[in-house]
């Protein structure tokens, strides 16, 4: 996957921090000087080096799935998933606070966003779990001949950022940061209506009005729902194969009107078997064995 960008020829470089408050989330700028945009172009650099070293061909982003503390993903910025990161790279002025570290309890990322020359942007993030450290630890410089304890506040800059986003994609180095600083849960559950509306489509054999309700108060099942979705998961499905698994894997259900039905109680193993995460296998002869995946993936054909 190509960055849709030229690191080599960046021509405007600004900062800003992203601050939580009243629940939500707001993202300012700050004016900075040549040396820390020069800093900030480097640690972006540093970055899409990282990536490209993991792989050439990274996987699309699963929030179903439970991804390694490094590891190189992408989501297409046009995802629901990317709204908030997404409003934050098209924002076209954002309001300057010169004073925005003058507190930083509500510090939850910095964030960079570059131009090239030939006027693309590029917006680089960084989660704040080392930046307030830094802002609250005690640092030493050496003055004249001496060390002296430095009583100012200290911004210090991380080695690379948790993620890149350009004009088509958000390319992710650490999950869990991007899904922190994209306030992933409740993005996923204000998407359950929508993607259980795309999913019913693919299964009219199956009522999601249930599914629905619980989703929309439980973060596994609309992170499942996501998945299904994005994965195009409910498209071909048949029915008595459905059932069967759904049989096979201990996921109980009924049937009214020609549509499948769970309870609360099995809304997860259903959406599980949807999502190939329940399967049963039969190694010796009449004993099958019925497993439940926290991670899979597809083998190539």
């Amino acid at each position: 996957m190509k960055l849709l960008f030229d690191l080599d020829r960046v021509d405007i470089v600004e900062f800003g921090v992203g601050k939580e408050n009243g629940g939500g989330q707001s993202f300012v700028g700050m004016m900075v000087d040549e040396d820390i945009q020069e800093a900030l172009q480097k640690m972006a650099v540093h970055t899409w080096q990282e990536m490209e070293e993991q792989t050439k061909s990274p996987k699309k982003y699963d929030p179903s799935e439970k991804h390694a503390g490094t590891e190189y993903l992408y989501l297409p910025l046009s995802d629901d998933m990317a709204d908030t990161l997404r409003q934050l790279h098209d924002a076209d002025n954002l309001p300057l606070n010169g004073n925005a570290l003058e507190t930083t309890d509500d510090v939850f990322c910095y964030f960079a966003r570059l131009t090239d020359k030939s006027g693309r942007q590029m917006t680089a993030l960084k989660r704040a779990g080392q930046f307030k450290g830094a802002l609250k630890s005690r640092f030493v410089r050496l003055v004249t001949d001496a060390l002296k304890m430095v009583h100012d506040r200290v911004f210090r800059l991380d080695h690379d950022f948790d993620l890149l986003i350009d004009s088509k994609h958000i390319h992710i180095l650490r999950p869990s940061s991007f899904e922190f600083a994209g306030s992933l849960q409740s993005a996923i559950l204000r998407a359950v209506p929508g993607n259980v509306a795309q999913i019913a489509a693919e299964l009219p054999f199956v009522d999601f009005t249930g599914i629905e309700t619980y989703a929309q108060r439980h973060p596994r099942a609309a992170r499942y729902l996501a998945s299904i979705r994005s994965q195009r998961e409910g498209a071909g499905v048949d029915k008595a194969a459905l059932k069967q698994l759904c049989k096979g894997t201990d996921v109980e259900f009924a049937e009214k009107n020609g549509k499948i039905v769970v309870d609360d109680a099995n809304v997860l193993g259903l959406l599980e078997v949807l999502d190939r995460r329940r399967y049963e296998v039969e190694l010796v002869k009449g004993a099958p064995e019925r497993f439940r995946a926290s991670s899979r993936q597809k083998l190539a054909s």
